[in-house]
């Protein structure tokens, strides 16, 4: 049985997914160390593999796509080390069967790049990918499979940590929906507007993406797709996507291992 691993390198979390097939075996997420060795990720790597029943010895190649320069070698190292063969690393040069219309394409995140791949071999028509990760990134794709670019605002997570680092009477609160918009505390307050404040910001930014590609702002005309950590989330407090797959980036690492094969 021959396993691809798909492993998505972010600036707080690395994504991994395990597939036999098109079907993901299982998924993880670690903590990005970019002080953590290559003998380190390869232990974590096998440990990884070895809590899920998957012997390393099934793992016959990796794709990987990376916006942490400093954790893409070692990582990439491990793997080479655990299956023997060398990695397709997402870059300048990849297949991608898309084309990208921005200023400076080799600008665009490669994470970004996966993601529109994935949205357009999933999705019929034009799509809008927003990415709940350190960054809240928001991307569109035409139905004819052309990247158009995007917006990038902070994290909410972030957000939250800003609050607490650059102020003096504000703490660390937990993410989650407060009862009521109007906070009758300090943390009910910070969850609102941490929370909610990031709902009205995607569905703002959503109407202004429909209004460009010149789809309907409400009802059928783009698939609009939440993923990334926090997706659930936010998607629970609004009506405003289509549908939320926090797989998205790993099958688009896996699309575009199959196509550059």
């Amino acid at each position: 049985m021959n396993t691809l691993l798909a492993v998505d390198i972010g600036n707080t979390q690395i994504t991994l997914g395990a597939f036999t097939g098109d079907d993901i075996r299982a998924r993880w997420r670690i903590s990005t160390d970019p002080s953590r060795t290559e003998d380190e990720h390869s232990l974590l790597l096998s440990g990884l593999l070895a809590s899920k029943g998957i012997p390393a010895s099934e793992v016959s190649a990796a794709c990987v796509c990376s916006v942490v320069p400093t954790a893409t070698d070692t990582v990439v190292g491990a793997l080479r080390n655990l299956f023997g063969g060398e990695p397709l690393v997402i870059g300048r040069g990849t297949r991608t069967g898309i084309r990208i219309n921005y200023d400076r394409p080799q600008d665009v995140g490669a994470d970004r790049i996966v993601d529109a791949v994935a949205a357009f071999n999933l999705y019929p028509g034009p799509s809008i990918v927003v990415d709940f990760g350190t960054a809240t990134v928001f991307d569109a794709v035409s139905g004819e499979g052309e990247y158009l670019g995007g917006a990038i605002a902070p994290g909410v997570m972030l957000a939250a940590e800003a609050l607490y680092q650059r102020t003096s009477q504000l703490r660390r609160v937990e993410l989650k929906p407060p009862e009521k918009a109007i906070g009758r505390n300090t943390t009910a307050a910070m969850q609102s507007g941490l929370l909610y404040g990031y709902v009205g910001l995607v569905e703002g930014m959503v109407k202004r993406f429909k209004a460009e590609l010149e789809v309907p702002v409400s009802g059928p005309g783009a698939t609009v797709i939440a993923t990334g950590g926090l997706a659930p989330l936010i998607a629970r407090e609004t009506d405003i996507f289509t549908t939320v797959n926090s797989d998205l980036t790993l099958v688009g690492l896996k699309i575009l291992h199959d196509l550059n094969s």
